[in-house]
Parts: structure tokens; C-alpha cells; sequence
């Protein structure tokens, strides 16, 4: 999720740093549609992920200070997105209002090949789309259905495509422990799509 070459992203943070609200509006729309993909998928609701969204941009404004330059700029607002969803998630699962209601995150982002672990080409023709849709309906709410730190890293691995390297420095975890979280996501997102369809998966 690299938007910006080394010299163009510190003077975007240089420019961030003197209150640029020029700045600003280059920032969320260089990042704005993958924020939103994420906290939508991790979130399930897409009037959380409005809120939770718009917040992510608000605390990058205000803590643009403490960014280092340490990681690229997309990891950083990468770790400020993922820890405003943990703490969303928490208040609305003490809300009991954690069910994931509308799962339409497929809009964001291609569906996942469950076998592969990647995004998938579009289906040609509208029987086998439909099926796609049904498919990725159930794929969703499996996703849904994990634990959100095993949620999390799996779609920063198999939607963002972010390395693990880059999960590691996003989530704080260590390099063993981000894969390790990333192959029982799997297996578990597998295990969930199989009871679901009644079919193996390759």
C-alpha cells in the first residue's frame, strides 16, 4: 500500500505537520477507499465503518507529530485503522451489539480464494456470477465469524496483501506469531466455508 515515493510522502508529512488542510484532503484520498475496504470488512457494518473511518483520519491529523518516519506512512494509518477497530469491536461487543449486520464489504475489495489464500478474477457469465455472490456472502460471514485478532491478520495478508513484515509492524505481534495467526485463520475461514456450502475445499 505504498501511494507516495520517500520524497513525496515526507513533504506530505511536513505539510501535515504545519496543519495543511490541502495536505489533508491528498492524504484521504490517497488512503480513504483501502481505510474504508478494511474497517468495513473487519467491522461488518457499514455504518460503524463510516464513523470508524472518518476517525481514522481525524487521529492521523492529530497525532501526525508522533509519526517518525520509523515506517512507511500507509503502515502507520495501517496500525492507527486496525487499533481503532479493535477498540470499536470491544464497545460493541460490552453493547452486545457485536453481530456483523449488513457484511456488503464485498463492494470494497475482490472476494478471497479460499484454496490460494488471494483475491480472485471476476466470473464471466451471470450464473457462475451469482454463484461468486453467494459464495463470497458465506466467505463474508465466515470472516465475520473468526476472532478479530485472527480476523485481522488475515485480511491484512490475503486482502491488502501486505507482507508480514508490514502485518508485524501494524499489529505490534512478532513475525512467528503473525503467520502462525495467519494459517489457523485459514484454516478456521476454511473449516467455516465447508460446514456452510457442504463442500470440501480444495
Amino acid at each position: 500500500m505504498t501511494l507516495f515515493d520517500d520524497a513525496n510522502e515526507q513533504r506530505l508529512v511536513e505539510r501535515l505537520r504545519q496543519r495543511d488542510e490541502r495536505a489533508f484532503n491528498e492524504l484521504v484520498r490517497a488512503y480513504e477507499a483501502r481505510v474504508f475496504g478494511l474497517v468495513l470488512r473487519m467491522l461488518g457494518r457499514r455504518d460503524e465503518a463510516e464513523d470508524v473511518a472518518q476517525e481514522v483520519f481525524v487521529q492521523v491529523f492529530k497525532a501526525i507529530d508522533q509519526f517518525r518516519g520509523d515506517s512507511k506512512l500507509s503502515t502507520w494509518v495501517f496500525r492507527i485503522t486496525v487499533n481503532l477497530c479493535k477498540n470499536r469491536t470491544k464497545y460493541l461487543s460490552r453493547r452486545h451489539d457485536g453481530a456483523h449486520g449488513e457484511l456488503d464489504a464485498m463492494e470494497a475489495h475482490a472476494p478471497l480464494d479460499l484454496a490460494k489464500g488471494s483475491s480472485v478474477a471476476h466470473v464471466a457469465r451471470p450464473d457462475e456470477e451469482l454463484s461468486g455472490r453467494q459464495i463470497e456472502a458465506i466467505v463474508q460471514r465466515a470472516i465475520a465469524g473468526l476472532e478479530p485478532d485472527f480476523r485481522e491478520v488475515l485480511l491484512l495478508r490475503d486482502v491488502e496483501d501486505l507482507s508480514y513484515e508490514q502485518i508485524a509492524e501494524i499489529t505490534g505481534l512478532p513475525d512467528g506469531t503473525v503467520k502462525s495467526r495467519i494459517h489457523r485463520a485459514r484454516a478456521q475461514l476454511r473449516d467455516a466455508v465447508e460446514r456452510a456450502t457442504g463442500e470440501k475445499i480444495a
